[in-house]
């Protein structure tokens, strides 16, 4: 007789094995995660549920303790301390819901799970969601495809999970045998960067006579709007626009470049939009990083500071007639923007990141993996912007 350990131990082990592969950063890999439910419904207990959602969550985002101490130039403590408290929301979640009942009620608490991720709360930590997957397996299905892939992955915790696997690499399979990344916008150009930790910090006008250069150089005749990565411009101050506007001018081009913009509570995360005639605050950051940007426990002891949150704002923005949604780093990771820039049928997708601090992970390859299959799923062209 097998020891009682071995089936938990085993469900442990390759729920981690599952959250390393699908969030490696290649895009294709991301349906591998479609088995992490079929694992959490073969759990014997509800402390085995959370223990192995637990390991599959620590495993995906495994990046993030490196990343925080290269950000805050700390050792790896606090990367640790921040790693686990934020995989306690999905542990949280699949281990209340998990249930010993099967089939239909098993699929129901299942799917409640996946959408309690999603969205806040809990969706503000909700990285990793193997419903990221439907932009591989149904591309171009758009909301048919994000439901047959919530489907299916209902009916991996159920007994009919064979005839759902097979039916899911099926897809996966030939996506992957004909996959093609999203078309670019046309009329646009993401430039991205390699100016490490000291972009939107150096501030100079060296420094943005080098940007303005590096647009020049890169403009191709066709191009008509230039996207740069978020943090680019620094403080959005009128004599940065007046810099700015000087720079473009006899000019028909625009530029959409990270800022930020800081006012007595705070600052907003921003993308700003500046041409030879005119400028505007385009987007205002729906969801800034938790903990080292978004620090709502500010206002709790009063204290300003930190970056607003502007949770369900501006999911899209007009560009030269186009409807545009805009992705800023973090959101690149979770759920609800992007689902809620799609209720608005965008034209396009924009997607920025300042990600020096990522170095050495698969973070950025991971944001820009997520984004792409995004956009597959609705058929959207995209446009990416990063600095590293």
């Amino acid at each position: 007789m097998r020891p009682d350990w071995l089936q938990p131990l085993a469900l442990v082990l390759a729920s981690a094995a599952i959250g390393c592969i699908a969030w490696s950063g290649h895009v294709l890999a991301l349906p591998s995660a479609v088995a992490f439910p079929a694992l959490w419904s073969m759990a014997r207990s509800r402390c085995a549920a959370g223990v192995l959602s637990a390991a599959y969550f620590l495993a995906a985002s495994r990046g993030l303790p490196q990343g925080v101490a290269a950000f805050y130039q700390t050792d790896i403590w606090p990367g640790l301390i921040l790693w686990l408290v934020a995989s306690s929301g999905f542990f949280f979640v699949h281990a209340v819901l998990w249930s010993r009942r099967s089939d239909a009620w098993k699929a129901l608490r299942y799917t409640i799970a996946t959408v309690f991720m999603a969205v806040p709360p809990f969706g503000i930590v909700g990285w990793a969601q193997p419903i990221t997957s439907a932009g591989i397996l149904f591309p171009g299905w758009g909301w048919a495809g994000l439901a047959a892939v919530t489907a299916g992955l209902a009916i991996m915790t159920t007994r009919y999970r064979p005839a759902a696997a097979i039916t899911l690499v099926g897809f996966w399979l030939w996506s992957a045998a004909f996959w093609t990344a999203p078309e670019i916008g046309r009329h646009w150009l993401g430039v991205d960067l390699q100016f490490g930790n000291s972009l939107g910090r150096d501030t100079s006008l060296a420094r943005h006579s080098d940007l303005v250069a590096t647009l020049r150089s890169q403009r191709r005749p066709d191009v008509a709007t230039m996207l740069l990565p978020e943090s680019a411009l620094g403080f959005w101050t009128p004599s940065v626009e007046h810099l700015w506007r000087q720079q473009l001018a006899g000019t028909d081009m625009s530029l959409i470049a990270g800022a930020a913009v800081v006012d007595a509570e705070g600052y907003d995360n921003v993308l700003v939009r500046v041409s030879a005639t005119e400028s505007e605050i385009l987007y205002r950051e729906r969801m800034p990083v938790p903990g080292s940007m978004w620090q709502p426990w500010l206002e709790v002891i009063g204290k300003s500071g930190g970056a607003t949150a502007h949770f369900f704002a501006n999911p899209v923005v007009s560009v030269d007639g186009q409807r545009v949604a805009p992705l800023i780093c973090y959101e690149q990771l979770i759920i609800w923007p992007i689902l809620q820039s799609m209720l608005h049928d965008p034209d396009l997708v924009i997607a920025v990141g300042n990600d020096w601090w990522t170095k050495g992970t698969s973070i950025t390859a991971i944001q820009r993996a997520s984004t792409e299959a995004w956009a597959r799923l609705f058929d959207k062209p995209l446009v990416m912007s990063f600095n590293i």
